[in-house]
């Protein structure tokens, strides 16, 4: 979708099934969207009361005076409290107020301006004009940022608006040569790496001390005294006389410890790339063919589907 369109602060979507855009309605509602800012337009039948510019209450709505377009207009479960019927179309929500209040109350032109007034163009407001004037029923919705998701909702339901035509297209083309198409979607499942930093290693060096012990050999030198008697000789010319001495010098090895530091380990810090599978999943959606029947008809499927060749 355009950049321009996803600014707009109103949606619109075009239904050719009024029940799908019952649900529609309902399943917006539940997506937190507010009724007061939801809209509903509808052709008016001929056997529905013309009240131009005035507002008709809910619940005699449904009656048969009103006629069958109000009444559906009723069981979408709006909270809007009334219902116009204005001029050629029966509205509820901002632009059934709108519409009352454009130029005299009434009928193609006020519905252009309506919808004018929500920010659609000129062009685009008279094709929407030209949709709900061969039946189809109109839903706006005050979107306020979440353009996107009320499209999705509206689109998930059969809508189709200015841009996306082809579904209306082909619905058209269906009715007139009994012949259409449909495609089956189903949503994929697809994995998306991205690089992300989960920890981070450090490598540094800390100086912690321990006690060692080193067994080293030492000499030393001790003094050996030995006495041997000699017999009793005479010593001539010898006296007596204290202070002799003799002095022998003893030496031993001292051991004195010295510290050197010396590489004894070489750490080296890298990155390798371990691969591995990872296990992932999600819940996917995907849309399934359902063919009901009313009245006496046969039908039987061809194809490679699931289903084909069996009649339901």
């Amino acid at each position: 979708m355009k950049a321009s369109t996803q600014q707009r602060a109103t949606v619109v979507g075009v239904f050719y099934d009024r029940a799908e855009a019952e649900r529609a309605v309902a399943d917006l509602k539940r997506a937190g969207f507010r009724a007061n800012d939801i809209s509903v337009v509808v052709k008016r039948r001929d056997d529905e009361v013309e009240v131009s510019g005035t507002p008709i209450a809910a619940g005699a709505a449904t009656g048969a005076a009103v006629g069958a377009g109000a009444a559906a207009l009723a069981s979408l479960g709006m909270t809007f409290g009334v219902i116009p019927i204005i001029g050629p179309i029966l509205a509820v929500g901002p632009l059934a107020a709108a519409l009352i209040s454009a130029a005299g109350g009434a009928a193609a032109g006020g519905l252009v301006g309506a919808l004018a007034g929500l920010g659609i163009s000129e062009s685009e407001a008279g094709y929407y004009e030209g949709e709900v004037k061969s039946g189809r029923t109109l839903v706006t919705v005050k979107a306020d940022g979440r353009y996107d998701e009320a499209w999705t909702i509206l689109n998930r339901f059969g809508a189709y608006n200015h841009e996306h035509r082809q579904a209306a297209t082909a619905t058209a083309a269906s009715a007139t040569t009994g012949k259409g198409t449909m495609k089956l979607h189903e949503e994929e499942l697809h994995a998306r790496k991205q690089p992300v930093e989960t920890g981070e290693v450090r490598v540094r060096k800390e100086v912690v001390t321990e006690h060692q012990t080193l067994d080293v050999p030492v000499q030393r030198e001790e003094v050996i005294v030995e006495r041997h008697a000699v017999g009793g000789k005479t010593a001539p010319g010898a006296s007596i006389r204290a202070g002799e001495e003799v002095r022998i010098p003893v030496h031993e090895e001292q051991v004195r410890v010295e510290k050197t530091p010396v590489v004894k380990e070489e750490v080296t810090v890298g990155k390798r790339t371990v691969k591995e599978t990872e296990h992932v999943g999600g819940t996917v959606r995907k849309e399934e063919l359902k063919v009901e029947k009313k009245g006496d008809v046969d039908v039987r499927t061809k194809g490679t589907g699931k289903d084909a060749g069996k009649g339901r």
